[in-house]
């Protein structure tokens, strides 16, 4: 055997890595790269297969090891797992794993999501939700960014399709690049508008990263809200979603926290407080969870009178 025949190939030596367990080194070793499921301005991400843990993974890499600006994703790449690591929550897509590439691309190891994201639901036409399962939806997007909030993160791109929908009913909010970490200068952007058309806030859009707090968040999910919506809106909905987009932070909700209490109210048929109802729609809601009751007494009652009625003729 030559010097040449004793040399062991690439894949060869990731696999001793693999039997050795010796992957940290070698991502590659680990994670089979297959095709590209989106990309973004700052990164691809592919659907991989995690070789050690035997299980499908996303993996977001940015787009490329160097040029104009790859420091600067590779920078926002890092911030954005950090601040995926510190928001476990049910609503927030889990990071398993960062690194760095062979060819010096900065990746991380996500949860691998099936389904499709909220805009591509709202778009398929007659098969859209009722507007009972997109309030439900919007209402879950806004406790996972209240828990952000709560954790003192600013999402600062919420938009539909910042929203993913499982194949099983899971609503998860992702694309976390341009997160804010309050109190963090080094996440600050100063005079960079970053954000979706549509979805900013007045502050947002005009560059003012240094003032932007939850209440960016809580413009948003306004306008999310408005979105999903249509002529079957509840006016209380409509309310929510006009102090959700009131040019001045001040006169929003503060957080998703105190948005999410509203939705909740809703749902549960108590009053919303950024709603001013009549006495007759105060009626109608106070009467609404006893509407079966109410009309099988008022049946029971109207088939009595005609009873008696025949009875006397």
């Amino acid at each position: 055997m030559n010097h040449t025949d004793s040399v062991l190939s690439d894949s060869a030596i990731a696999r001793l890595r693999l039997l050795t367990g010796d992957t940290a080194t070698d991502p590659d070793a680990r994670y089979v790269i297959h095709e590209a499921l989106g990309q973004g301005g700052m990164g691809v991400v592919y659907r991989c297969w995690d070789a050690v843990l035997e299980r499908e993974v996303a993996m977001k890499v940015t787009l490329a090891p160097t040029g104009p600006g790859s420091a600067e994703l590779a920078d926002r790449l890092r911030t954005e797992a950090r601040v995926l690591a510190r928001l476990e929550h049910a609503g927030i897509v889990p990071v398993h794993d960062a690194g760095r590439l062979p060819d010096g691309r900065v990746f991380y190891i996500m949860k691998r999501i099936h389904g499709r994201t909220l805009a591509a639901m709202m778009s398929d036409g007659d098969n859209r939700p009722p507007l009972s399962r997109r309030l439900d939806m919007v209402e879950r997007v806004a406790e996972a960014v209240a828990f952000a909030h709560d954790q003192g993160v600013v999402h600062r791109d919420l938009s539909p399709s910042n929203v993913m929908i499982g194949d099983f009913g899971e609503v998860l909010v992702t694309d976390w690049g341009v997160a804010k970490v309050m109190g963090d200068a080094g996440s600050i952007d100063a005079d960079t508008v970053l954000g979706t058309p549509g979805y900013m806030a007045p502050e947002q859009a005009q560059g003012k990263a240094e003032a932007l707090g939850p209440s960016a968040d809580v413009y948003a999910l306004g306008a999310v809200l408005r979105w999903i919506g249509g002529p079957d809106t509840p006016p209380a909905i409509r309310s929510v979603i006009a102090r959700c987009m009131e040019s001045d932070p001040q006169r929003r909700y503060r957080d998703a926290g105190e948005l999410l209490e509203e939705l909740r109210r809703h749902r549960n048929g108590e009053r919303v407080l950024a709603h001013e109802e009549s006495w007759l729609a105060r009626v109608a809601r106070v009467l609404k969870p006893w509407r079966t009751p109410i009309l099988l007494i008022a049946a029971y009652l109207v088939m009595r009178v005609a009873v008696a009625y025949f009875n006397r003729i």
